[in-house]
């Protein structure tokens, strides 16, 4: 037993035990469970006291709670991960894991992403096909909306506008992050700042310009009016990978903001800088599946 916390002659790190995954595993449940809550309910309002505040529809508590918890059990868990790093824990074989889980990640939002742009190819590439099925129940209303495209009712956005604009945001941010990512590595913090200072400024822009476009589709009634009833999955399939991109940029910038505080208060190094390296490839990531939301959704198809 004398030996269990010698010093390692080995290059592995073996982690402590952590209440951080489990923590935060139970934090992102409830807040599921209250975006259930939020959107559908899970008890009639006048179910009781408790139950009824807590679990009918329109409830935002569960959600927000465990939005909560999942960011501070995320920000806890990485905070020791910081430290182990500080520690001199993350050694050459180490920091070979981290980014080889760093990647692994990035491509498991890849097929994310990829469960969207389905949908969506098949809606747009076999929409008349639909018209052959035999009829069931309101299956001819439906049909017939989607026998054209766009969906019948459906009026499009102009892609020469506020995608192209939000286009040219994230591809100049994708340079800037760049930039930062080729400074710190040559030990130039000054410009380093300034490029991640950049980076996460346009990326609250781009945030600022989805936000405007989603208002204008809403209180224009674009996808979701009485001339579009049948054509519903247009609209439900355009937010569902539009906002989850969107909600991909927003945690991106806090990636990045998470950086910037780490390089004002002197982390990184030339040599150690995994960190920002990871927000970087992230960062990345995102501006390349804009480029395909941009192609598909707004040009090609739209």
């Amino acid at each position: 037993m004398a030996d269990a916390h010698a010093t390692p002659h080995h290059d592995y790190h073996l982690v402590s035990p952590s209440p951080w995954p489990l923590l935060s595993s139970i934090a992102v449940t409830i807040m599921m469970i209250g975006a259930v809550v939020w959107m559908k309910g899970l008890v009639p309002a006048d179910a009781g006291v408790v139950a009824g505040a807590l679990l009918a529809k329109g409830d935002k508590a569960l959600f927000f709670a465990g939005l909560v918890g999942t960011f501070l059990s995320a920000g806890l868990w990485w905070a020791d991960v910081v430290k182990e790093g500080n520690a001199g824990d993350h050694t050459p074989v180490v920091s070979i894991g981290l980014r080889y889980g760093m990647l692994l990640f990035i491509a498991s939002e890849v097929m994310f992403f990829v469960a969207f742009f389905w949908v969506f190819f098949e809606m747009t590439l076999f929409n008349e096909a639909r018209t052959h099925i035999p009829e069931v129940g309101a299956w001819a209303d439906t049909a017939k909306a989607w026998s054209s495209w766009p969906p019948q009712g459906i009026e499009t956005l102009d892609a020469w506008q506020l995608p192209l604009l939000n286009t040219v945001i994230l591809l100049l941010s994708g340079t800037t992050v760049t930039w930062a990512h080729h400074a710190i590595a040559q030990g130039d913090r000054n410009a380093t700042k300034i490029g991640l200072g950049i980076t996460i400024a346009l990326g609250i822009l781009f945030t600022g310009v989805q936000a405007y476009e989603y208002h204008h589709i809403i209180h224009e009634n674009l996808f979701f009016n009485e001339a579009a009833i049948n054509s519903g999955l247009y609209g439900s399939i355009f937010f569902m990978a539009t906002g989850f991109h969107g909600f991909h940029v927003l945690i991106g910038t806090l990636f990045l903001i998470v950086c910037m505080l780490r390089l004002l208060a002197g982390g990184f190094t030339p040599q150690k800088h995994f960190g920002f390296e990871a927000a970087a490839w992230y960062w990345h990531f995102v501006d390349v599946v804009w480029l395909f939301l941009f192609a598909f959704v707004y040009v090609v198809f739209g």
